[in-house]
């Protein structure tokens, strides 16, 4: 495993964090973690702030019940937080078999209890986040790669839809949190190694 600096580290925790409030809806100990944050001017900093803000706003059963109309209901402002769905307008698409290729050559496979298919926004979180904190070891140009190749290309879009959903009040500070933080990370891994 390699050395992970502070801003590895920071860039890791934010990715578990939105792979964790895209892949089920936040118990009490959470919204009271995300409630404490401190943000700062950045956009990070106003991001976080924006997020504690809502996650005071709420409860457990209020933020289950606005994942679930996001998430898992069919209603009208249901969101398909799927890299097939955003890339070309299917599920289980070639986006999904080109992702799949890929987490094969990386030795990388879903969990067996998983029933979400791995083009979901959780669950590319997930492997950013063990990308940015080392827990899945691969070179700064694989990341790179993978970035641009399975995340970038859609998920800005995702996060902004989420952030202007009708049904989404906590879940839109997620989506603003979401955007901001895709938007750096373009930004960043465009600069040169």
């Amino acid at each position: 495993m390699r050395t992970v600096d502070d801003f590895d580290f920071a860039r890791s925790q934010e990715y578990a964090l939105l792979a964790t409030l895209l892949t089920r809806s936040p118990d009490g100990d959470l919204l009271g973690r995300i409630s404490a944050l401190r943000g700062d001017a950045s956009p990070m900093g106003v991001a976080h702030n924006a997020l504690a803000e809502a996650a005071r706003r709420t409860n457990e059963q209020a933020a289950a019940r606005e994942f679930f109309a996001l998430f898992a209901g069919l209603g009208k402002g249901a969101l398909l937080p799927y890299a097939s769905h955003y890339l070309s307008e299917t599920l289980y698409g070639r986006p999904l078999a080109r992702l799949r290729e890929t987490l094969g050559d990386l030795g990388l496979e879903k969990a067996p209890e998983r029933a979400e298919p791995e083009d979901h926004a959780g669950f590319l979180c997930e492997i950013m986040a063990g990308f940015a904190g080392g827990t899945i070891p691969a070179p700064a140009p694989l990341e790179r790669l993978f970035f641009e190749e399975h995340v970038s290309r859609w998920m800005r879009r995702f996060f902004a839809d989420l952030e202007q959903a009708n049904s989404a009040d906590f879940y839109a500070a997620v989506g603003g949190l979401g955007r901001t933080f895709i938007e750096i990370e373009v930004k960043a891994f465009a600069l040169p190694i």
